[in-house]
């Protein structure tokens, strides 16, 4: 995954871009940069790890040598950028936000039609995607014909950023609008950001939301579309359910207010099923299940509580490293326990989504060993049944990885993955077998998930315009 954000103005911005990017720290802990550009001086750039660092700490010291009008910069789990490129459009500092699929399908195209640019490769002998994205810009004749055209032959999907050596900013939302790209304004200028809320916190006002597949291009006084929106959005839901900051809002619906709904709803569905459990607490798990936990509270006026908490000061967000051996260890050394709230209890826990398991069946061992009378489980969106091939927010590289698709995979083989839409369904004899088996497996005492209409209704924007891909595979 990853998240940018970038500023011109008539005054200095790089304590802007260095707090608007910190804020997007929740989205990737692998790299980060900046690029900030100054009328008399140029470019100057600093990219980082801050895979053991967090990026307001990593950058702290560059400040110093850091002085422009504009600037952009990034939170990438991928590849180092943003990079500083000189080319056949011009020279200019670019940023990607998305997933490429067919990367090397493009570049072999790249060098079959006679592209003389050569590629860093990584160790894997891969190449930078978002140096990828602007050897296919190259190839038209200015930015946007080249942003349109990178967009077209990209398969997944492509958010960018362009900086130009004049200091202004092309802001460009992939074609389907899968992420949210937001403009903000103050009395100096304009910044453009993936997140509301860092603008907010730095004295912006919303100003204008790019539409799917929109070009704009943005100074100081004023920004202009230079490619206006398609009529047809996909914007990923989990970005209200899991991954999206709890005070930003997305075309209109606010992260935090939708998943208190999300909970409700849930809360309301099993009551009217006779499937709400007699519990003594509900809980979330930390810290996107926390929103939904509470909404499932207030709706079904069982107490909230918190019977463990999660100690992140000195720990990065487990579901980025690489290694799912340390992934699993970081998350459980993040939980400590609250006992006078988990010995003898009867506990509901609510969790953003269910996607490999194992986490969470390292969390119902953790309560149970700490003296919980019951753990049963609501999960605020559905069976995830296809790994995402949009954005690149899970480390799954195999929809086996999903629990849901290798508890149907032994419950009827091949055959099974026909049927995936009955087992997402729990009000289906396929479903209720899924729901069964994962109780079993998980030692739940009864589990639920949010149903697809329920998630839809809890954001509230027209279900037409939302990405289901990850639980219905519908493009």
């Amino acid at each position: 995954m990853g998240g940018f954000f970038g500023a011109t103005s008539t005054r200095d911005v790089t304590l802007d871009i260095y707090f608007g990017v910190d804020y997007h720290s929740h989205l990737g802990t692998r790299r980060a940069g900046m690029i900030i550009h100054d009328q008399v001086d140029g470019f100057e750039r600093q990219i980082h790890s801050i895979e053991n660092t967090p990026f307001r700490t990593r950058f702290e010291e560059d400040l110093e040598k850091f002085h422009g009008q504009s600037g952009i910069g990034c939170i990438s789990d991928t590849d180092p950028q943003p990079l500083l490129v000189r080319s056949r459009v011009g020279l200019y500092a670019i940023t990607t936000v998305g997933a490429i699929n067919n990367a090397e399908q493009l570049v072999e195209d790249y060098f079959n039609e006679g592209g003389k640019q050569s590629f860093m490769a990584m160790g894997s002998g891969k190449v930078n995607s978002t140096e990828l994205v602007a050897a296919l810009i190259s190839q038209k004749d200015n930015l946007v014909d080249g942003i349109i055209f990178a967009q077209k032959v990209v398969q997944g999907s492509l958010t960018l950023l362009i900086m130009k050596d004049d200091g202004t900013i092309i802001a460009a939302r992939d074609r389907m609008g899968r992420l949210p790209v937001l403009i903000g304004k103050d009395k100096s200028g304009h910044c453009v950001s993936l997140e509301s809320f860092p603008y907010h916190k730095l004295d912006y006002d919303d100003e204008y939301e790019l539409g799917p597949g929109e070009i704009v291009h943005i100074t100081p006084t004023e920004y202009t579309t230079l490619v206006p929106a398609g009529g047809r959005m996909k914007i990923c839901a989990f970005l209200w359910t899991y991954y999206g900051y709890p005070n930003s809002n997305y075309e209109g619906a606010n992260v935090e207010v939708v998943r208190y709904r999300n909970g409700a709803i849930m809360a309301k569905n099993d009551a009217e099923a006779g499937t709400l459990p007699d519990v003594d607490y509900v809980a979330g798990v930390p810290d996107s299940g926390v929103p939904h936990a509470i909404g499932y509270s207030t709706e079904s006026k069982k107490p909230f509580s918190r019977p463990f908490i999660k100690y992140t000061p000195t720990w990065a967000r487990s579901f980025m490293p690489s290694n799912q051996e340390v992934r699993n260890h970081v998350a459980k050394m993040k939980q400590v326990p609250v006992p006078e709230l988990i010995k003898d209890k009867k506990l509901l826990l609510v969790d953003d989504s269910i996607v490999r398991g194992t986490q969470l069946r390292e969390t119902v061992d953790f309560l149970y060993g700490a003296g919980a009378k019951e753990v049963h489980m609501r999960s605020a969106c559905p069976p995830i049944m296809f790994s995402c091939k949009y954005l690149s927010f899970s480390s799954s590289k195999s929809e086996m990885d999903l629990i849901a698709r290798r508890v149907v995979q032994r419950l009827e083989g091949d055959e099974g993955h026909n049927h995936l839409d009955e087992y997402a369904d729990s009000s289906t004899e396929r479903g209720k077998c899924l729901l069964k088996t994962i109780c079993e497996e998980m030692g739940f005492d009864s589990l639920g998930y949010q149903s697809l209409q329920g998630m839809l209704d809890s954001i509230g924007i027209d279900p037409e315009k939302v990405c289901t891909y990850c639980w219905d595979g519908r493009e």
